[in-house]
């Protein structure tokens, strides 16, 4: 089998799991899962920020471990991770075993990401590894649509569904032992001459392009869990949702976050800045479609359009200009911008919940559309490496 289709297919089913099934459903079936076990908004917030707190934290330890124990076992372990996470989920009678289940699913998404391009980097020939990546890191939105349409059919049993996506997890870890390399190859030549750039942990010293980065991206991924996580819980109180109906909502998020697969050809064409602002000018007014209170069933809709193309742009356009930052480093470039993505889901989630139960919906609602727009005031200094280069 050609090692392309085999690393890709394996990787997009493991990224699809993890973050379309672990990560991203408990969201769609909060409503459903609120009816069964009785949970705050704001306890719901802090699971969802827990959950991205320890995908901060696996995703530095997956590294780390991956270059050092090969690809193969960190793949197996995030995948073995969200089944036992699901199926807590599944079997939770309490809020704290919920609680508990939710984040230790969490961990599987920042695991799975770096064996796969360590695996990719390993097996497949360079000409083909830039489309074998892209396929992978398209699985988040399958895994998006699939949880919808599960919602569709079996929404009002969800300890069902997260039985069905625990024996898909299982299956995952037992298709990465037999696909991906045990061991890891010593195809980094160009680290130890890159050691003396970094800092702390690893990191590179921080330049006006980096820093504006984080701060663009902490702000953007802190909006996003206004849908991500409470957007099942909106439409339910909005328009009166069941998880049936929220279904269609998610599996909108999936299928348009397809679009976003053209933000590096947009980003050439009109640079990063401006496509940077388009994309949040359309995150912010999802937001306000979906949950303020005049919304309607074509708003809602439309808005789960808009969210899902927005989301996955303004990941890519992170990812260029991480890439850009960091010419010399570009893995590091890259981790760095979904690492802040992740950190303002962090802290954006559970922030959410509090104003939600002890402000008001609408006036949420509002507050994040405005964090999505406020992180257009960071953008990408063109100018700013040449006195730096001039130094050197």
């Amino acid at each position: 089998m050609n090692p392309a289709f085999r690393i890709g297919s394996l990787g997009f089913a493991l990224i699809a799991v993890c973050y379309g099934f672990a990560r991203f459903a408990f969201g769609l079936f909060l409503p459903q899962i609120g009816e069964d076990i009785e949970l705050s908004s704001t306890l719901a917030g802090v699971m969802s920020g827990g959950a991205f707190a320890l995908y901060c934290i696996a995703i530095l330890c997956s590294a780390h471990l991956s270059e050092r124990v090969g690809p193969r076992p960190i793949a197996v372990a995030a995948a073995l991770i969200a089944a036992g996470g699901m199926f807590g989920i599944a079997l939770s009678t309490s809020p704290w075993l919920l609680a508990v289940s939710v984040m230790f699913a969490g961990i599987s998404t920042g695991l799975a990401s770096p064996p796969m391009a360590d695996a990719v980097a390993q097996s497949v020939a360079p000409q083909q590894q830039n489309l074998t990546n892209t396929a992978i890191n398209a699985g988040t939105s399958a895994g998006v649509v699939l949880s919808g349409v599960m919602a569709l059919f079996i929404g009002s049993d969800w300890r069902m569904v997260f039985i069905i996506f625990t024996v898909a997890a299982l299956g995952i870890a037992v298709g990465a032992v037999a696909q991906l390399p045990a061991r890891q190859k010593n195809f980094r030549g160009s680290a130890t001459a890159n050691q003396s750039k970094t800092t702390t942990f690893g990191l590179p010293p921080f330049h006006t392009n980096l820093k504006h980065l984080v701060t663009a991206a902490f702000l953007m991924g802190a909006s996003s869990t206004a849908l991500w996580s409470f957007g099942g819980a909106i439409a339910q109180q909005r328009l009166g949702w069941l998880s049936e109906d929220v279904g269609m909502l998610w599996t909108l998020f999936g299928a348009a976050g397809v679009l976003g697969a053209i933000a590096g050809w947009l980003t050439a064409s009109l640079g990063v800045n401006r496509v940077h602002w388009l994309s949040l000018i359309a995150l912010s007014g999802s937001i306000l479609m979906v949950g303020l209170s005049y919304t309607s069933v074509g708003l809602t809709l439309t808005g789960g359009i808009l969210f899902g193309a927005a989301y996955v742009m303004l990941t890519g356009v992170y990812l260029v200009w991480g890439t850009m930052a960091l010419p010399d480093r570009p893995g590091v470039g890259v981790t760095i911008g979904f690492l802040a993505i992740s950190l303002g889901q962090t802290f954006g989630a559970p922030l959410f919940g509090l104003l939600m139960e002890h402000g008001s919906l609408q006036a949420a609602v509002i507050t994040y559309a405005i964090l999505g727009c406020a992180a257009g005031g960071f953008s990408y200094q063109t100018s700013c490496l040449r006195p730096r280069l001039a130094k050197i």
